[in-house]
């Protein structure tokens, strides 16, 4: 597999952490040397390995902004109550 060489251009926010350290962050990083987008992704309390994310440009974090923006608020959906085993 290929090496994924990436430059975080700009830490941006912590949006969770978890007890062991890892950071939810929002970072503009650049991947493989291109053209820097917005990453959401958990990164290790050293900063030297990450876990899966979704990276985003401009434009779809633009998007994203406005539809949050003008939901009246955000709902966590209750779990379905399972039958017991």
């Amino acid at each position: 597999m290929a090496e994924i060489k990436y430059d975080i251009i700009q830490r941006i926010a912590v949006l969770s952490q978890r007890p062991r350290g890892w950071e939810r962050q929002l970072n503009l990083i650049s991947w493989n040397g291109g053209e820097p987008k917005y990453d959401i992704r958990d990164w290790s309390p050293d900063g030297t390995r990450m876990g899966k994310g979704i990276s985003l440009s401009a434009e779809e974090l633009g998007v994203l902004k406005g539809i949050l923006e003008e939901m009246e608020e955000i709902t966590v959906p209750e779990e379905p109550d399972l039958p017991e085993e």
